[in-house]
């Protein structure tokens, strides 16, 4: 299915690119299902889709909340068809610049909502997508899915996970007539970069990572990522010898500073 789409779920719609999703998705005659943890900023969302004419319901819900998530996404869903379901929650942690390796708990808990959160809001509507025969899926990981990066370790195996999860699920729901959408973006500004310390090179402005993004979900591309030189890079680093691929990798420092 492609655009237009009249009844959308966007999570991590509080601040950052859900936000500006579900600002770019807001119109009259549209529904909006808006998910976020913070629910000051979540309510600003809505208001701001509401002014733009949109019927929208929010819901201040932590994705790692599966039952409560489930049963959320199947009322609205109930009441308003899901079409476009955009999974974009996410977090990014990282170790200390003088630790050895990543705590577990840092890692998990990335994993825990970059990946298994994403998993407990596509699941609960696949079902029901699959029964209507149409509707699309967006997926949002990161470049860092194509490699790992010494400074994320679990950030970088939570987009990973979720990229083939995604990827898997395509022509598995493509019978079915509902399109999967992985999105792997590069840098961008936005809450979580400016938490970044360290070099964020090709940056993009977040208005135009939104519009980029919005513009491959409407044309119904199977993959969204950029830019492409940092893209390519980061691929080149996979396929390279492992030798390669480390040595460049350790030149790229960088730390996360905490929320």
């Amino acid at each position: 299915m492609r655009a237009p789409y009249r009844c959308i779920v966007v999570t991590g719609a509080s601040s950052g690119l859900g936000a500006r999703l579900a600002g770019a998705y807001a119109a009259p005659e549209t529904a909006l299902g808006l998910i976020g943890r913070n629910e000051a900023r979540l309510a600003a969302t809505a208001a701001s889709c509401a002014a733009a004419g949109a019927y929208v319901e929010s819901a201040a819900l932590d994705v790692t909340d599966g039952a409560a998530l489930a049963n959320w996404l199947r009322d609205f869903d109930g009441a308003h068809p899901v079409e476009l379901l955009i999974a974009n929650a996410g977090i990014e942690l990282g170790p200390k610049g003088d630790d050895c390796g990543e705590p577990a708990e840092t890692t998990l808990r990335q994993i825990a909502v970059n990946l298994a959160g994403a998993v407990q809001t596509i699941a609960p509507l696949v079902g029901p997508m699959c029964r209507r025969g149409r509707g699309r899926i967006v997926a949002v990981a990161s470049i860092a899915a194509y490699r790992g990066m010494p400074d994320n370790p679990g950030y970088c195996a939570s987009k990973a996970g979720l990229r083939a999860y995604a990827e898997a699920l395509r022509p598995r729901l493509r019978r079915c007539g509902v399109g999967v959408t992985v999105v792997c973006p590069g840098f961008f500004t936005s809450p979580m970069t400016d938490r970044w310390d360290g070099p964020t090179p090709l940056l993009w402005d977040g208005e135009r990572a939104a519009r980029t993004i919005k513009r491959g979900i409407d044309r119904g591309r199977a993959r969204i990522d950029f830019p492409w030189p940092l893209v390519l890079g980061m691929r080149f680093c996979d396929i390279a010898p492992a030798i390669i691929g480390d040595a460049i990798m350790r030149g790229f420092r960088f730390e996360i500073r905490s929320a």
